[in-house]
């Protein structure tokens, strides 16, 4: 029997040296020993070493140098106690006040108290999960879309302590994802996952009219000058429709048995890869802005009839709400990397340039690697192409070592730049156009309160934090 314990089974070798030993391994076969061949572990003996971890240092640009100086919003109160998500919630304009709807079916009006905390006034139970919110102070009407595809209208009381249903609408047979009522005309009109739009008068309860998107309609916003709605779909596009209600043939019943009348279409916007998300309107200078899934903004000018598209990048995950504000023309943005964007639209922008497509560098004419001719001719491998962000061109990356900011085309953070194109920016063409902040959470949805600049964030944490925003939309910012 072998022993385990014993010098002999685990004795060093003279050849070997002090930091290493010699490993025997036995394995028992049908009652039998083999000594496997020994291998040899080498263990290396740590050296105490002091050392000193100095940071990289971090050049700041002038969009970084200049954001940092920027004011900023401050946070003011957090509204929690939900257990299940927040889908959407409104401001009470003028007041200390909010709106909410959640997936536990409730509806509830929280009202700021003395002591300074927000308490619930309200709490009302829909029949299905309540999933949209509006509220039209001029009427004192809320109207809250609900996942069983019905649109319910309260009158809510001038003290905000009670709820009095008056209506249904047997708007959709799907969750409903965002509701909106037009106090001029009398019109609400929403859109939900059965790729419906409808509306439908709020004095008479008559349907007016409806189109069938091609995907699950996300958002919607409303033109009331030019009656033009534009609605957002989970396809990326953004259809424009022109409402003109005809009661007469819009039938009241379910939507399986509904047609696409009042409504005339007058174009699609493709600018995204991902869901759109939410929409935004100036009416002023007739621009709508569209947060999608792909990370990114497009301001599109919708006024200038030219085709004219903004985009602007600087959130690094899905954008999933913006809010236009007429004071100042600022954007406000939020998305799922729980940072809070401010964007100057006063300022001017230039179109993002078209990536061109070539077979060799557009710099030093070198061949890409699938230009098998161009390899072959110049004999040499093949590069991997890139793009400058301010030129387009396609290039390699010896031709483009630089990064930079480019917040006039829209790129809030640092991207690919040709040499010839890092020339010719200046410190004028660095300084950042937005002010950026983080919200410590994940922003599913916001509202802004024009009139006493307050800000609305409601997370995925199903938290509500609420924003001072009136340092950053002045006329002068």
């Amino acid at each position: 029997m072998v022993n385990w314990g014993s010098k002999e089974t685990f004795r060093q070798p003279d050849h070997l040296s002090k930091n290493c030993f010699n490993l025997s391994c036995l394995q028992l076969t049908n009652r039998f020993f083999f000594l496997i061949q020994p291998f040899q572990v080498r263990l290396y003996v740590k050296k105490k070493m002091a050392a000193e971890i100095k940071p990289v240092p971090v050049l700041a640009t002038s969009a970084t140098a200049t954001r940092s100086n920027q004011k900023k919003p401050i946070l003011l109160h957090k509204i929690e106690g939900y257990e299940e998500t927040v889908n959407q919630a409104v401001i009470l304009p003028g007041e200390d006040g909010v709106v909410a709807v959640c997936d536990d079916r409730s509806v509830r009006v929280w009202l700021k108290r003395d002591s300074g905390q927000f308490w619930p006034s309200i709490c009302h139970y829909m029949p299905s999960g309540a999933t949209s919110v509006c509220f039209t102070k001029q009427v004192w009407r809320v109207f809250v879309g609900q996942e069983n595809g019905t649109i319910s209208e309260f009158v809510l009381a001038e003290d905000y302590n009670s709820l009095t249903h008056k209506r249904d609408y047997l708007s959709h047979h799907a969750r409903v994802t965002q509701v909106h009522h037009a106090s001029t005309p009398s019109w609400i009109l929403s859109v939900g996952r059965d790729k419906w739009f409808q509306y439908y008068c709020a004095v008479s309860g008559k349907r007016l009219g409806g189109h069938i998107c091609p995907a699950w309609a996300y958002c919607l916003e409303f033109d009331f000058a030019s009656r033009h709605v534009f609605i957002g779909d989970a396809s990326g596009q953004i259809t424009m429709l022109k409402l003109d209600p005809q009661p007469d043939l819009a039938t009241s019943n379910t939507t399986t048995e509904q047609q696409a009348v009042g409504v005339q279409q007058i174009t699609v916007f493709k600018g995204h890869s991902g869901p759109v998300r939410s929409l935004a309107w100036d009416a002023g200078h007739k621009f709508l802005f569209s947060g999608s899934e792909d990370k990114g903004i497009i301001a599109w000018d919708i006024g200038g009839q030219q085709g004219t598209a903004y985009e602007l990048q600087g959130h690094k995950n899905k954008v999933m709400a913006v809010c236009f504000s007429p004071i100042g023309r600022k954007l406000v943005s939020g998305g799922e990397d729980a940072m809070l964007w401010i964007w100057n639209m006063k300022a001017k922008r230039i179109e993002t340039s078209e990536w061109t497509e070539s077979s060799t560098c557009q710099r030093c004419s070198r061949p890409f690697f699938w230009n098998l001719r161009g390899m072959f001719d110049q004999r040499q491998l093949g590069l991997r192409q890139h793009h400058c962000r301010q030129c387009g061109r396609a290039v390699c990356d010896d031709c483009s070592p630089h990064r930079s900011v480019l917040p006039a085309i829209g790129y809030e953070y640092e991207v690919r730049v040709c040499v010839e194109c890092n020339k010719s920016l200046t410190e004028a063409d660095r300084v950042s156009l937005a002010v950026c902040q983080e919200a410590k959470h994940s922003i599913l949805w916001l509202h802004l309160d024009e009139e006493r600049a307050r800000l609305l964030t409601l997370g995925h944490d199903r938290i509500m934090k609420i924003w001072d925003v009136s340092s950053l939309l002045k006329n002068d910012a």
